[in-house]
């Protein structure tokens, strides 16, 4: 998975408009803003799964509207992430925002992950561990879901803990 990452990575670095492209892209159905085809079909060579190709689009979208140069620490899962923001905003609704993503469909995914990303713009995301995880999304498991919740859960700081350092 991580040479997706790593190609963005090399074009970015070769020209940044890949990054406004692939941004703008984010406008649109994953997959369907042609001007991004020259930055991610060369990658997805052979590729006929559409969910597959859709993922791969969606990814190189969210890379390129939560690229920063220099991001501090290392690169989190969405569920840590998630739980680090809840954790600095103290922000009850981050929770509820969460829970709605993981209950996201295929349909509604796109938007939902959209939006828990403009609030995740201070935390620095793996995108691979992103890119595995959406790529499983629709397993009849949860497998992605329940990952990202274990993660998530475990690492917010708990009401009671957050009441009794205040005291």
């Amino acid at each position: 998975m991580s040479e997706f990452i790593a190609w963005l990575d090399k074009l970015n670095a070769k020209d940044t408009k890949v990054r406004a492209v692939l941004r703008r892209s984010l406008s649109f159905a994953p997959g369907t803003y042609v001007p991004a085809y020259p930055y991610v079909e060369p990658f997805l060579k052979g590729e006929e799964n559409q969910w597959r190709r859709e993922v791969y689009y969606l990814v190189a979208g969210l890379w390129a509207a939560h690229w920063r140069e220099g991001r501090a620490g290392p690169p989190l899962p969405l569920g840590k992430a998630c739980a680090a923001y809840r954790n600095a905003s103290r922000s009850g609704s981050a929770e509820r925002r969460f829970i709605t993503l993981l209950d996201s469909d295929t349909e509604q995914l796109s938007y939902r992950l959209r939006q828990m990303m403009a609030l995740l713009e201070d935390q620095s995301i793996d995108y691979n561990s992103l890119l595995e995880g959406l790529l499983c999304w629709t397993n009849e498991r949860k497998r992605t879901q329940n990952n990202w919740a274990r993660d998530f859960y475990r690492n917010i700081e708990n009401e009671l803990e957050l009441n009794e350092q205040e005291k």
